[in-house]
């Protein structure tokens, strides 16, 4: 058994405080090397001094400065700040596993960092592969990196397909991936009630424990939208060969069906810990400290249709991605910008895919030939979406 030595980038956020409390489960197979979080300072110093990683950075540099205060009697943890520090302990040859879970387009800068390192990537990110898309994997294989899916949904998929055939799951069989969706809370609303839905009721997921954005984005249903766009990246095939199946019970994690009419699923109960624990030990097994899957309790399953009148976001998702280009970093641009209007409350619930739509519409779709213009039309993008709700 070899001690792998981690860094976490977004240590504070839910998937990073998963993480290391599977990482407390084994500390004979885990050591932490760094830890990073946006501006949760004093949350991350408590990490800290659980931990001992070498460094600990900030994204913010006033946070920083305040880590460094609370670490001040700690000369054994080095404090960092901005995305300087972000991608430095991401590349550092010092590790050999990196989470990659900082939430939305600032985690693609220390994920690519971690992939040009030539790391095992454990990518809880959707977003950098959603705006970078063949960027991204072209620089895992340029990189020899081990890229291994964290999403619940891909991490299923990952589990059900041959580890040989991960890239073409054709090969293998495959002739459908079934990605599932719990549906949200809003699910069973009509059209006219998601007006007046809250953030909060938004927050408030009915299966799993998740950050605010990611379950705004659970709600409208764009999360299986980047969700579906990850899964042809990862897995090398198209949307018309991956379907969403609601799945209100969010114990089937996600299925693949074969051309003999076998189809293979991935259960478990919904706790993040089981993907993470995978991707940490792969290709062994490890205790992950969740709770055994009761398949009596649950007594059955369901499956529906995702309703995309009501939940326009899939839609645009899959347009972006057949749009190709720069659209799906537009895309993300947009949503990000909308979700954190409406957690302002600034934003209506039912409009977020409205801004999303009009910014996909009003920026220019170009060849995604370098980060460098994926990073400008993810800016441009984030202007005219902030433009549009000035004008609300």
């Amino acid at each position: 058994m070899t001690k792998r030595c981690l860094t976490v980038l977004g240590a504070t956020g839910s998937i990073g405080l998963s993480t290391l409390d599977v990482v407390r489960r084994h500390p004979d197979r885990f050591s932490v090397h760094a830890l990073t979080a946006g501006t949760r300072a004093r949350e991350l110093a408590e990490l800290c001094r659980e931990f001992s990683p070498a460094f600990a950075v900030m994204a913010d540099v006033q946070a920083a400065r305040h880590l460094a205060d609370l670490l001040s009697d700690r000369p054994d943890i080095e404090v960092l700040s901005g995305e300087d520090g972000l991608a430095s302990v991401a590349a550092d040859a010092a590790c050999d596993t990196v989470m990659a879970a900082i939430v939305g387009a600032a985690g693609l800068a220390p994920t690519l960092a971690a992939v040009r390192a030539g790391k095992r990537v454990l990518l809880a990110n959707k977003e950098a592969l959603v705006m970078s898309g063949q960027l991204f994997m072209d620089a895992v294989e340029k990189s020899g990196a081990e890229l291994l899916p964290i999403d619940s949904e891909h991490n299923a998929i990952f589990q059900c397909v041959p580890a040989d055939k991960v890239r073409n799951p054709a090969a293998a069989g495959i002739t459908r991936i079934l990605l599932t969706a719990s549906g949200g809370p809003f699910r069973t609303l009509l059209a006219e009630e998601l007006r007046s839905v809250t953030p909060a009721e938004a927050c408030d997921h009915p299966n799993w424990s998740m950050g605010q954005k990611i379950s705004v984005d659970s709600a409208t249903l764009m999360n299986k939208g980047l969700e579906l766009i990850e899964a042809c990246w990862l897995f090398n095939t198209t949307p018309e060969l991956v379907e969403v199946h609601v799945h209100p019970e969010s114990i089937i994690h996600s299925m693949v069906e074969y051309a003999d009419g076998s189809v293979l699923a991935q259960m478990g109960s919904p706790d993040m810990r089981t993907p993470i624990a995978n991707g940490l030990a792969w290709p062994e097994r490890i205790d992950a400290g969740v709770a055994p899957l009761d398949l009596f309790a649950i007594g059955r399953f369901h499956f529906e249709r995702p309703d995309l009148e009501r939940f326009p976001c899939l839609r645009l998702a899959a347009e972006a991605f057949a749009a190709g280009g720069t659209a799906p970093a537009v895309l993300n641009a947009a949503n990000e910008v909308a979700v954190a209007a409406f957690l302002e409350g600034q934003l209506c619930f039912a409009d977020i895919p409205v801004i999303i739509e009009k910014t996909l519409s009003a920026v220019a779709v170009m060849p995604a030939d370098s980060f460098e213009i994926i990073f400008a039309k993810d800016a441009e993008a984030r202007e005219y979406a902030q433009a549009l709700l000035r004008s609300l």
